[in-house]
């Protein structure tokens, strides 16, 4: 059962913006949690929001970004890439069904991503509703995934302010 302390909160929503034409042009965002057709420069709806929940999913598995670098365009070339690294020892404890939810979302293709009804629809979050029972072997994180989300924190504010700011730069 699902109680107040198991809920995640999530904040700061700095850069959010409601969408009120079918697609966005600008490149806004922390650059590790962008989804491919932004780093493109291309044309993006909600689907950009099902790839960050990808991250978010990824790293609250195993405790590291999905797509990290040391400069803006190694990150970029690894999101827009899309290549999925599911070696962490971390994962081992991650069933298939969770993994293969990750890969729904971190797809490239935005017309190929789930939508937010399909992830709600889906296998692995459906056997975590409310009242649902769920084996404490399945899905269960490793100690040492946890260990790594405390450590990682997020990214800087210093940091993420210069990543902003050359995103801003390099879509000008």
């Amino acid at each position: 059962m699902i109680t107040d302390s198991d809920k995640l909160k999530l904040i700061d929503f700095g850069l959010a913006k409601v969408a009120k034409q079918p697609s966005l042009h600008e490149v806004a965002g922390t650059p590790y949690y962008m989804a491919p057709e932004i780093v493109s420069g291309n044309a993006y709806g909600v689907k950009a929001d099902m790839w960050s929940i990808g991250v978010l999913l990824y790293i609250m598995m195993c405790g590291f970004l999905p797509f990290n670098g040391k400069t803006t365009e190694r990150v970029f070339e690894r999101i827009k890439a899309g290549m999925i690294n599911f070696e962490h020892e971390e994962f081992k404890l991650v069933s298939k069904e969770g993994k293969e939810l990750i890969k729904k979302l971190l797809v490239v293709d935005p017309r190929k991503r789930i939508t937010a009804q399909e992830l709600l629809n889906d296998a692995w979050i459906k056997k975590f509703d409310e009242g649902t029972i769920v084996d404490a072997q399945t899905d269960a994180l490793d100690k040492k995934a946890i260990e790594n989300m405390r450590k990682f924190k997020g990214v800087s504010h210093l940091k993420r302010a210069v990543m902003n700011i050359l995103v801003k730069m390099a879509s000008e």
